[in-house]
């Protein structure tokens, strides 16, 4: 991923926060039928001396599984906010007519090394921690234990487990950092009118930074 120095985003805490707000990843894999996307719901996995694990799980029947030798390498890519960005949302356009059209967007790539955990245990460790995190917010949330056991047995039997071990964390966050406050603002501005208001806050947040002098 090209990434110019002004939208390079190092801090490991920031892209984790990124994973855990987004976790809907793209499991890139290359196999014996060549490249290959699947699309899966990840668990971020804390590691004190490394960088984490990232738990998930597929159908049976995707052949991912198979094709994936244990430690062949992977990507991961996880997609934050992202807007359209206009010139006319920058106030220096209307005075010097030199703004074009962009793009703005926050993205993580997890590099890693990818190991098939087909055992029943890890699966409903697995199934059961995603389900713990996104039920949360549910007036009732839903648990296994609301299903007959025999009924959640036999589906667990269908799912694989997948454990990547992320070996490198890169993060770019393009947020119009190469813009002058005054156009940076105005950018966040539209960008939050535009409905996507996290992205407009991290614009923001850049733009108060740059005020600040940090």
């Amino acid at each position: 991923m090209y990434i110019p120095a002004h939208f390079d985003e190092p801090r490991r805490d920031a892209l984790h926060a990124l994973i855990r707000d987004h976790p809907f990843g793209t499991l890139v894999t290359h196999g014996a039928q060549g490249l290959d996307a699947n699309h899966l719901p990840f668990a971020l996995i804390h590691q004190p001396d490394g960088p984490g694990l990232l738990h998930a799980h597929v159908a049976r029947a995707n052949p991912l599984w198979r094709e994936c030798g244990d430690g062949d390498e992977v990507l991961v890519i996880f997609q934050g906010g992202d807007a359209y960005v206009s010139p006319n949302w920058y106030p220096s356009k209307h005075d010097e007519h030199k703004q074009v059209p962009t793009w703005n967007y926050m993205v993580v790539h997890a590099h890693g090394r990818i190991r098939v955990r087909d055992d029943e245990r890890f699966v409903r460790a697995v199934v059961g921690r995603l389900t713990k995190t996104h039920e949360a917010a549910q007036p009732v949330p839903w648990t296994m234990a609301d299903s007959p056991r025999g009924f959640i047995d036999t589906l667990l039997q269908a799912v694989v487990g997948i454990e990547i071990e992320i070996t490198r964390l890169v993060g770019k966050a393009k947020l119009s950092q190469n813009k002058d406050v005054r156009d940076l603002r105005g950018a966040a501005q539209g960008v939050k009118a535009s409905g996507s208001d996290a992205l407009a806050d991290a614009m923001l947040a850049c733009a108060q930074a740059k005020e600040s002098g940090r």
